[in-house]
């Protein structure tokens, strides 16, 4: 099942992204103080400010244009900047949208925001999605004209079949250049210690790694009880329950020790973890995923 580009990215939100990427870009001005260098792997060179010409100065770098307009010699300041390599990971299960559609709006919508904020900030951006397989979208792109190809690509991904989260084994980031991965799932496999298993996987990656854990309120608090029949979205599996509100009781205790579980494996491996409730503010959020110390925030 596709998503209906209207609902997603309508002119609204895209207009509200932008602004809150210049709102990200004056506070990243703010903080920076003179010239910033890096000895890492993969940077690339900006016009920071102009100084006067001295004898010692390359003379390749004094800028004629402004001689001619001044009568006086300028050589141009450049700031080293570092590029990355921003790997986006869409769980496109069927769970994702099933049944409850949110979750997936959220996660397209998360989406494109690193994608664009990766994208004017120059530094190399793609996409690969996963449920059953591994599977790249967009291949490494580099520049701000890419945004509309990646919100096609996005506008066109279904989210059906089942999840294996153990096919996050076949990603392998490159180590050309920092990496930085974003990993955006309900992390519903068939049992719970898989999602566990599957993020201990990121601990080879070359990469900084985060896991955006979308969620649903209604899957940590569900309202209902007496009898019910449940049914997998993704295997179509059937039960037929009867469910007291002891059951349901016991039912939170264990998801809420399941995300306890996730932030604590998280944590020991040192990757960020942080849960996406699909009913609170996308900028709200945005903001406080960035600030949890994501080098993609810095640059």
């Amino acid at each position: 099942m596709a998503a209906d580009v209207d609902q997603v990215f309508d002119p609204d939100f895209l207009q509200r992204l932008r602004t809150l990427f210049f709102k990200l870009r004056r506070r990243k001005l703010l903080k920076q103080k003179g010239i910033q260098q890096t000895q890492a792997l993969g940077f690339t060179r900006e016009f920071k400010d102009y100084r006067h010409y001295t004898r010692s100065d390359d003379f390749r770098a004094i800028d004629w244009r402004l001689f001619a307009r001044i009568e006086r010699l300028f050589v141009k300041l450049y700031e080293e900047i570092q590029e990355f390599h921003v790997h986006i990971l869409i769980d496109r299960s069927g769970s994702m949208v099933e049944p409850f559609p949110r979750k997936r709006v959220a996660t397209l919508r998360l989406s494109v925001a690193l994608a664009y904020l990766g994208l004017m900030n120059q530094h190399r951006v793609s996409l690969l999605s996963f449920g059953e397989e591994l599977r790249q979208e967009v291949p490494p792109i580099k520049g701000q004209g890419h945004i509309h190809r990646m919100l096609q690509h996005l506008t066109a991904l279904p989210f059906e079949g089942i999840t294996d989260l153990s096919c996050l084994k076949q990603f392998r980031p490159k180590r050309d250049r920092r990496g930085i991965v974003f990993i955006l799932s309900d992390l519903l496999g068939r049992e719970p210690e898989e999602a566990a298993a599957a993020l201990e996987i990121s601990t080879s990656w070359p990469a900084e790694t985060h896991v955006v854990h979308i969620l649903e309120p209604e899957e940590i608090h569900p309202d209902i009880d007496g009898e019910v029949r449940l049914i997998d979205v993704e295997t179509q599996e059937q039960r037929q329950l009867t469910l007291t509100r002891r059951d349901m009781d016991r039912y939170q205790e264990a998801f809420e020790r399941f995300l306890e579980e996730l932030a604590q494996s998280c944590m020991r491996r040192r990757v960020d973890y942080v849960t996406w409730r699909t009913d609170l503010a996308f900028e709200k959020m945005f903001l406080e995923l960035l600030s949890r110390g994501s080098a993609l925030s810095q640059g």
